[in-house]
């Protein structure tokens, strides 16, 4: 089931592309989080994707947020796939047990073996202030996102 505005959003503790381990803890009473659910590294579509929160991480940031990614790739297709995107925010991997941190938020799809694409907004609080589902091919608008974000204290 998806995850709905205003619940708390489940906590998870899982490494980046560099192996460090990012904890959605971390970011309470600090920043906000745009959460980015995504199916796989390396797709067309995800690659679209990333090079718009690339390209507007400096709004994102003015904004007082922490884009996180998150899909079942491994930490070192994520490190390959930030490395060549010139991607600097961390790229989460969901990879053992496959799937078990967006199942929490409703977005493994197991048929598949991959994650769903979504954006949740997390604000310093730790609740869900803003979530929205996308089909697989559509990139996110980012625009869209950020203006959810700045509606967001």
């Amino acid at each position: 089931m998806l995850i709905a505005v205003g619940q708390p959003a489940p906590e998870f503790a899982l490494k980046d592309q560099s192996q460090q381990e990012v904890k959605l803890a971390d970011f309470h009473g600090k920043k906000n989080v745009v959460l980015v659910f995504y199916p796989l590294d390396w797709s067309p579509v995800c690659t679209n994707e990333h090079a718009c929160f690339v390209n507007d991480m400096k709004n994102l940031e003015q904004l007082n947020a922490q884009v996180l990614g998150l899909s079942v790739d491994s930490v070192w297709s994520h490190k390959a796939y930030a490395e060549k995107m010139g991607i600097r925010y961390p790229l989460l991997a969901d990879f053992h047990p496959r799937g078990a941190v967006a199942s929490k938020y409703g977005m493994y799809l197991e048929e598949r073996g991959i994650t769903g694409r979504a954006i949740a907004i997390v604000d310093k609080a730790g609740k869900v202030a803003w979530f929205k589902q996308y089909d697989i091919p559509i990139v996110p608008d980012i625009k869209e996102v950020a203006a959810a974000l700045a509606q967001v204290k």
